[in-house]
């Protein structure tokens, strides 16, 4: 059960049926609510036990056109690389919704608290944050 949010229902149910995609050798798929071994291979193959998938694109599920969500996504890139943080790339894409896939990336190291302002900062809804079991869980931030 989800905590009371200012995101619509519907814009919650979306985020908890979406496939968060993991672009790498190899590429994964992660699901919230659902133990990912290939997610617990990635976090020991780093010496890590955390790591949070998320993206700038489409602040407050607002749509951007798609130089600007690239340009979002660039910047965060630059910002992650700053912090030595390892990430790789990734695509959050709903199975069925029509709304496109938002450009992502599964950034390994970070904590829930840093995931949560990161995520806050970008002006984002949530994020799909994971820790030592490798369990996605959907992190609302309004």
């Amino acid at each position: 059960m989800l905590p009371a949010s200012a995101i619509a229902p519907p814009t919650l149910q979306a985020y908890l049926e979406t496939d968060y995609c993991v672009h790498g050798e190899p590429g994964f798929t992660l699901r919230v609510g659902l133990a990912s071994a290939e997610l617990l291979a990635a976090h020991k193959r780093r010496r890590t036990d955390c790591s949070a998938f998320l993206t700038a694109c489409n602040p407050f599920s607002q749509p951007l056109d798609a130089a600007a969500n690239a340009a979002r996504q660039a910047a965060l890139a630059k910002e992650l690389s700053g912090r030595s943080l390892a990430f790789l790339p990734g695509v959050g894409q709903h199975p069925s919704n029509g709304w496109p896939g938002e450009d992502s990336f599964l950034v390994f190291g970070l904590t829930l608290e840093a995931a949560k302002a990161l995520g806050t900062r970008l002006e984002q809804n949530g994020l799909v944050w994971s820790g030592a079991d490798a369990v996605p869980q959907l992190i609302l931030l309004r």
